[in-house]
């Protein structure tokens, strides 16, 4: 694994945990959703992933992230479709998705 890889798993891993630092605890729905600078911050960080998911699968393709199309997909339709984010999915993919690909992340960075 080349060290632009390696950078961009540790970008990747940086946002899971800056998003975990900002949604803060306890894990609110309604805090998330009434606070619009949590909110473009989130998704800022999920930007962020979705760029570093695509320069990985660019980069070497024996480097396997899970769902890896719909990561790049979430990030473009944040960036080109801004107005069509719904709130509730993002929260979705925060509650649910960024765990499981933090556990992932770390896995390939070992």
């Amino acid at each position: 694994m080349t060290d632009e890889v390696k950078k961009c798993l540790q970008d990747i891993l940086d946002s899971v945990n800056s998003i975990n630092e900002y949604i803060g605890s306890p894990r609110l729905f309604a805090n998330y959703e009434k606070n619009k600078f949590l909110r473009r911050a989130v998704e800022r960080e999920i930007e962020i992933i979705g760029e570093a998911v695509n320069r990985i699968s660019k980069l070497d393709n024996s480097v396997i992230i899970a769902n890896a199309r719909q990561i790049i997909a979430t990030r473009n339709r944040i960036a080109h479709a801004y107005d069509a984010v719904n709130n509730a999915i993002i929260w979705g993919i925060v509650i649910n998705h960024l765990p499981y690909l933090k556990i992932e992340i770390e896995n390939l960075l070992i």
